[in-house]
């Protein structure tokens, strides 16, 4: 067969909501699971484009450093909640929103929105108004950005100097986990599996942060090789092609019969790559796995030439 560079798949993509999800990218060559894992999290956690509060005003108050009649709340308690909106703004310039209540309790739902805007998360608390006869009028600024800009950042671009400014987090990614564990292809035992979990606010899927997340970084590599591509770079770890591609393929595509087919599902066995990553201790250690199963295994592993 013909040997190329090695070529890591998505191998597995489990999601647990639809702000978090766990995903698995394999085989990669030894030590580069750590390589790609630290690169993925720091462009996650910092140059996804996300939206965010960059200033607001209160009607009667002109500083944060005060307190608002009839409101449990204080400014500077507010100014934390608003920073806790989870925002989706389809538009690349900043836009201004406005929240009108008396009384109760004042959710990111009140605010009224646009076309150009949709609130994740309408339950996220802004204040609450103690006093019934109490009116709280708001204006907001949203705007889309990446990383993080200072509360300096934001007092300069203001749309109008009596709005107060906020410190904002564009990022949509809140937090990303990542864990390298050893895999094998065929013969070859000293490769790395790369475990990423990744946690949004629920404006982004963690799949699509995850796609963008990689583009930024080949584009970033791009510029930098030229005119140079690995086509042209003398291979440093070798594998199958068949043996790359089979790697992804779901444990229920194989043919094995359903007894067997539904151990391997329930021991958390899902692709070729995690099942050929198996020691044969830990292949016999699997709940209803016997002797026909662990030979039925072997015989299909054998047959895809690992």
């Amino acid at each position: 067969m013909s040997k190329t560079i090695l070529n890591p798949v998505v191998s597995n993509i489990d999601a647990v909501s639809d702000s978090s999800a766990t995903i698995i990218i394999e085989p990669l060559a030894n030590g580069y699971g750590q390589t790609l894992g630290n690169s993925l999290r720091r462009v996650l956690l910092g140059s996804i484009e996300g939206a965010a509060v960059t200033a607001f005003k209160i009607e009667g108050i002109t500083h944060e450093f005060t307190t608002i009649p009839g409101v449990k709340e204080d400014v500077v308690e507010i100014m934390l909640n608003l920073k806790l909106i989870a925002i989706k703004l389809f538009n690349n310039e900043p836009v201004e929103l406005t929240l009108s209540k008396k009384g109760g309790v004042v959710t990111a739902g009140d605010i009224k929105t646009t076309a150009d805007v949709e609130i994740v998360d309408p339950n996220q608390l802004i204040a609450t108004i103690d006093d019934p006869k109490v009116e709280l009028k708001m204006t907001f600024v949203i705007e889309n950005g990446r990383g993080y800009q200072t509360i300096e950042e934001s007092t300069a671009k203001r749309l109008h100097s009596d709005m107060i400014a906020l410190d904002a987090v564009f990022s949509p990614v809140r937090r990303v986990r990542y864990a390298v564990d050893k895999t094998r292809v065929g013969d070859n035992v000293d490769l790395d599996k790369l475990t990423l979990t990744i946690d949004t606010d629920g404006s982004i899927d963690p799949k699509d942060a995850f796609e963008q997340s990689a583009a930024i970084l080949m584009a970033q590599y791009e510029a930098l090789a030229g005119d140079t591509r690995i086509s042209d770079v003398e291979p440093t770890v070798a594998a199958d092609d068949k043996a790359t591609d089979l790697l992804g393929l779901p444990v229920d595509e194989l043919n094995l019969s359903a007894r067997t087919t539904n151990a391997l599902i329930g021991a958390g066995v899902k692709t070729v790559g995690e099942l050929v990553s198996l020691s044969d201790e830990e292949l016999n250690d699997l709940k209803g796995f016997g002797t026909k199963a662990r030979e039925e295994v072997k015989d299909k592993v054998a047959e895809l030439e690992f």
